[in-house]
């Protein structure tokens, strides 16, 4: 037994994705705030867990897409380094410890939770299949994480705030399928349906609008708060250097794009220096 392939099957990288549920806190500035940090640390392991089991899930269902893959076909189920039944013990297990770690926190918390595992398990078995319906799914995973975040906090979202994940998470979903559909070429069709349905044109015209619209929703929700502003320049490179990498065929996934780019990696430290020094310099 390989450890190190059932660890890759929970895409442990992916975790990032739930540092949503500390914004609420970070951005209102009550993170430093007495026991507030580790108040996150039960909802963030919580949905690591569930998250994860969704993963596994997805990756089950797609074992014989992902062959046809170039780099996903040598995941841990396509290989063969895990087998079906191991891996699917595993997701329910993660499934399992997922919930209970979301019983005890709030009640709000766990229909969140769950509303997160159900968006998810319905995507992986049909809606991702479904064209514009795929992008509405992944956005509204971020969405559930950024509000189970604030109840986790007790933090409540401001509407601007609530705007900007949105449009950003379209929009790095769609860079996400522009990148496959390039890099798939005559083959996207086998390895995701919803590829097929997207006329030329559509995925980029999609991830110029959605970049606009988050530049503009992101102004809005900072303007007011004086040294915040500053950020709005990076935002706008970390915007313009996404595409930039999508549309020259670098890949589309963002834990991907934030880790591997060292121009994203820098342009996102700096976004949350900043933002740590507008919020906090005071404290």
């Amino acid at each position: 037994m390989k450890i190190t392939a059932y660890l890759k099957l929970l895409r442990p990288a992916q975790w990032l994705k739930n540092l949503m549920l500390y914004f609420p806190p970070f951005l209102g500035g009550t993170i430093l705030q007495h026991g507030m940090a580790t108040r996150g640390v039960l909802p963030f392991v919580s949905f690591c867990l569930a998250s994860s089991s969704t993963y596994v899930l997805n990756d089950l269902l797609d074992r014989h897409r992902d062959l046809h893959h170039p780099r996903k076909k040598g995941r841990p189920i396509p290989s063969g380094a895990v087998p079906v039944w191991a891996a699917a013990l595993l997701g329910a297990l993660s499934l399992a410890a997922g919930v209970y770690l979301a019983v005890g926190i709030s009640t709000l918390f766990l229909l969140l939770l769950l509303a997160y595992l159900a968006v998810s398990a319905c995507y992986s078995l049909k809606l991702k299949e479904l064209p514009v319906v795929d992008l509405f799914c992944i956005a509204s995973g971020f969405l559930l994480r950024l509000e189970a975040g604030g109840e986790a906090f007790g933090i409540e979202i401001s509407h601007w705030l609530f705007l900007s994940v949105f449009l950003l998470a379209l929009f790095l979903a769609t860079g996400k399928r522009l990148g496959e559909k390039q890099s798939l070429g005559e083959q996207a069709g086998e390895h995701r349906k919803s590829l097929l349905s997207y006329p030329d044109g559509f995925l980029p015209g999609a991830m110029y609008m959605t970049g606009g619209a988050v530049l503009v929703t992101y102004t809005q929700y900072v303007i007011l708060r004086h040294a915040l502003v500053y950020t709005v320049p990076l935002c706008c490179f970390g915007l313009l250097r996404f595409i930039l990498r999508v549309q020259s065929g670098e890949g589309g996934d963002p834990t991907e794009s934030l880790l591997k780019d060292l121009p994203l990696f820098i342009v996102g430290v700096l976004w949350a220096a900043m933002i740590g020094w507008g919020v906090y310099a005071g404290y």
